[in-house]
């Protein structure tokens, strides 16, 4: 996909970038590689979408950005390193705890609005047409604010918090 940005970095001799755009650092590392393709696009002054075809038309404004992002290179790997640590240091604080409910509870409540979902929108429809019986449906709207409270907290609390501070005004 940024195959000019990684013959240029080659090219250039900025082995770090280069690396980080073939991936060639971890397997899982997009994040890495989108921080860096968003260092190197706002040193240039473009979109992130942009920085190819800016490597191809204008490679100087590229190189200029490529020699300032490789710099600061070693301190985004080292963060991406650190959060992928700290990742795998709570999966093995959650499964090694003494009781299955100190973290069981997660997959259990996403296994069960799957559950709900699924019962909801197919198998429920189905009981009522096959045994030809009118089994109430849950309100969707109330089953869909439960799922939505639920994902804001568990998958993101940082940005129910960032969400209600930029609107409310809250303060951290």
């Amino acid at each position: 996909m940024y195959s000019a940005l990684i013959s240029l970095a080659v090219q250039i001799g900025v082995p770090l970038i280069e690396k980080v755009l073939a991936r060639k650092i971890g397997a899982g590392s997009a994040e890495l590689a989108t921080d860096v393709i968003g260092a190197l696009a706002e040193r240039a002054g473009v979109a992130p979408a942009e920085l190819n075809a800016l490597a191809e038309a204008n490679p100087p404004r590229v190189i200029d950005a490529m020699r300032e992002v490789e710099k600061m290179t070693p301190e985004l790997i080292a963060l991406y390193a650190a959060g992928v640590e700290a990742q795998f240091a709570l999966a093995r604080a959650e499964t090694s705890s003494e009781h299955f409910l100190s973290w069981a509870w997660r997959p259990a409540a996403m296994w069960g609005f799957g559950f709900l979902w699924f019962w909801n929108i197919v198998i429920l429809h189905v009981a009522n047409a096959y045994w030809k019986i009118a089994l109430p449906q849950t309100d969707l709207g109330t089953l869909f604010q439960l799922n939505a409270v639920y994902m804001g907290l568990y998958m993101g609390g940082h940005t129910v918090k960032d969400f209600v501070a930029t609107r409310w005004g809250a303060k951290e």
